[in-house]
């Protein structure tokens, strides 16, 4: 069984990839499109949020009457 060692990791030769700029392109196209989905998502998620809080908000306004008041209900 052969084992690498740190020499022949070292002293390996380099290995190239050879990529054409239009699949780089692409490549960088479907990233950029991934993130402007994640943040369409995560937009959708805070907006839902802040729904939620403002009407917890607007539940939460002025005691109806002294008993509320006096009460916390």
């Amino acid at each position: 069984m052969y084992r690498t060692s740190l020499f022949d990791a070292f002293f390996s030769p380099p290995t190239v990839i050879v990529v054409s700029e239009e699949r780089l392109r692409k490549a960088e196209l479907e990233a950029k499109e991934g993130q402007l989905t994640a943040l369409d998502n995560r937009i959708e998620q805070l907006q839902g949020y802040r729904g939620e809080l403002a009407k917890e908000i607007e539940a939460l306004g002025e005691p109806q009457s002294l008993e509320e008041a006096l009460t916390g209900e």
